[in-house]
């Protein structure tokens, strides 16, 4: 049978005394339907009302197809006759973005043209997807300004179903898809809007709106945003950051985006130098190693195991190698070793041919050009057995004049 729903005449409602009518279970946790409720079933977007029916936790509310509300409870509940009670500060948070919402849809559409396709209320912040591939940051900023001077004028907030006649009369965003009488909530003259969700007596409960971030899906735009308390605790954590970072760099708020540049500019000249340093050391190390190369077909041919490098420290002392004409066979024994071949412009060695062959007799993959080519081993164990058979390739190869 249809549940009343009380949350519909009064969204203050908090508390309230009802009789069981069914019992059953919703989502495998025992449930009851109510001949009456001030819990808010989940739809349109908007998540359920939790709280308690007398000493049991409402953990989730739903309506069934005759319009009956079952609510799934955390444990057994003995009476047919039971005092219901909403989770206030939960409720008061999602009628705080569900109604921002409604203000922030009316703005991007009064002021752009552009429609609201789906709403989503999260845990953490609240999304609308609106039907245009790219929107701009004027357009959000605008947008965003728009709505809060509606929030600000706390506008009267009307909540009522509305007679065919009346339904005909006002401009609504988007026409209703219910059978049977449209429940209808307006801000002022700003918005009317087909909807079943709870919202605030007034615009300026709604507090503030802020919008976190866009981002395009397809051919739709994704705009997120926090309402309320939620805004607030933003503004406190972003605030808080930037007293911590400033006092961390021992200058002023307002000097810390100056600060950061210099910090920026800093950071990649020094990058750069580490840069240069790093190839001047691989180049010391090349000679080094090459003074030390066996030459095999005309050629030093420099095998080496590190285990204490990165892999871009392997390719820099590969090409230092090479430029320097000689052969590098240079591995890395991590959890996962890697190869890194390189020839000089001398060599007549195909580095991505002797890699592949090598590879592949012990299991690993890889590939590059004739001049340079990397490649792995699944075993780190296999990778002295994997760099011998190379160096024996190039001697095989040398013996017969290749």
């Amino acid at each position: 049978m249809p549940t009343e729903r009380l949350y519909f005449a009064d969204p203050y409602l908090t508390t309230f005394t009802a009789h069981v009518v069914e019992r059953g279970s919703l989502g495998g946790r025992i449930a009851v339907a109510l001949d009456r409720t001030a819990f808010y079933p989940e739809g349109g977007g908007q998540p359920a009302d939790t709280g308690k029916l007398g000493d049991a936790s409402v953990l989730d509310v739903r309506v069934d197809d005759v319009g009956g509300i079952w609510h799934a409870l955390g444990g057994p509940l003995g009476a047919d006759v039971v005092e219901g009670t909403v989770d206030w500060p939960r409720r008061f948070d999602h009628m705080q973005q569900h109604h921002g919402q409604h203000l922030l849809s009316a703005a991007f559409e009064r002021l752009f043209g552009l429609r609201t396709v789906s709403f989503h209320l999260g845990a953490e912040s609240a999304t609308i997807d609106l039907a245009a591939k790219e929107v701009n940051e004027e357009q959000v900023l605008a947008a965003e300004h728009l709505t809060n001077r509606v929030i600000w004028e706390d506008h009267p907030v009307r909540a009522r179903f509305v007679t065919a006649e009346e339904l005909a009369t006002l401009p609504l965003r988007k026409a209703p898809v219910v059978d049977g009488p449209v429940r209808v909530v307006s801000a002022g003259d700003f918005d009317h809007s087909a909807c079943g969700g709870t919202h605030p007596k007034s615009t300026g409960a709604v507090g503030l709106l802020s919008v976190r971030r866009t981002e395009r899906r397809g051919s739709e735009t994704r705009v997120e945003f926090v309402c309320g308390s939620r805004a607030l605790r933003d503004l406190r954590q972003i605030g808080a950051l930037l007293t911590r970072v400033a006092t961390s760099l021992t200058v002023g708020a307002e000097e810390l985006e100056a600060s950061v540049g210099r910090l920026r500019d800093s950071e990649a000249g020094a990058r750069k130098r580490a840069q240069e340093l790093v190839e001047q050391l691989a180049g010391f190390e090349a000679e080094k190693l090459l003074a030390m190369a066996p030459v095999l077909g005309g050629v030093r041919v420099v095998r080496q195991i590190f285990a204490d490098r990165t892999l871009n420290d392997l390719r820099f002392l590969a090409g230092a190698i090479a430029v320097r004409g000689g052969l590098a066979l240079l591995g890395l024994s991590v959890e996962k070793a890697q190869l890194v071949f390189a020839r000089g412009a001398a060599s007549r060695v195909d580095c991505g041919a002797l890699l592949r062959e090598t590879l592949a007799a012990f299991g690993g993959k890889g590939g590059g050009q004739p001049a340079m080519a990397q490649g792995g081993l699944p075993d780190p164990a296999k990778l002295d057995a994997a760099l011998d058979a190379a160096v024996d390739r190039i001697r095989s190869k040398a013996s017969e004049g290749e």
